[in-house]
């Protein structure tokens, strides 16, 4: 029966050992960085992507979402759509601009009532609606959309009426003034603008 015989390693070999364990964990610390900036990497891109992907669907629901003649649902049956202007839930800011109304009455200045195209119990609040007795109209809607005054006159005096509409709106023979300049023709068409 033979013997073996296990000679002891060199330095030479520990060295070469040494060198070749150093070569293997530098490889392996490669991969890994390798692999997390891959990682690092494809987030980035997929966050990209999910990015632009959101971006262009609420551009695209934006530019050609509903129209205005399409029909929406109605939140609340107790507001109505009123020349298809829409009590919504919340706030639209697709489109969103203010307007500004003074009103004379007789010679007397009449202020614009607070919440006209605010539900009473906050469900919700149509596209053309006050907030407070600035005179302030907000047109909020959630495509671009030509509002006149027609429109929020309507919607005041249909479904807001407690508010205090004016009974001398219904009449004729008013003089309006737009920017300060007289208006000529029905004050119903005067086109509301920021």
């Amino acid at each position: 029966m033979s013997k073996q015989v296990t000679r002891r390693p060199t330095k030479q070999d520990l060295r070469k050992e040494r060198r070749e364990e150093q070569i293997r964990r530098e490889a392996e610390r490669k991969r890994r960085q390798k692999r997390s900036r891959i990682t690092i990497i494809s987030t980035i891109v997929a966050v990209a992507v999910i990015a632009v992907g959101l971006t262009s669907f609420i551009v695209y629901n934006n530019t050609h979402g509903q129209s205005q003649n399409q029909t929406r649902p109605i939140v609340n049956p107790q507001y109505p759509p009123v020349d298809n202007v829409y009590c919504e839930q919340q706030e639209q800011l697709a489109f969103h601009i203010h307007a500004h109304l003074t009103l004379y009455i007789n010679g007397q200045q009449s202020p614009l009532p607070a919440q006209i195209g605010i539900a009473s119990d906050q469900s919700c609040l149509y596209w053309l609606h006050t907030h407070d007795t600035s005179g302030v109209i907000h047109m909020e809607a959630p495509i671009q959309s030509s509002f006149v005054l027609g429109n929020f006159l309507n919607e005041w005096s249909t479904e807001f009426n407690s508010l205090g509409y004016p009974s001398e709106l219904d009449q004729t023979g008013w003089q309006a003034y737009v920017n300060g300049k007289p208006y000529t023709g029905d004050f119903h068409k005067i086109p509301l603008q920021a």
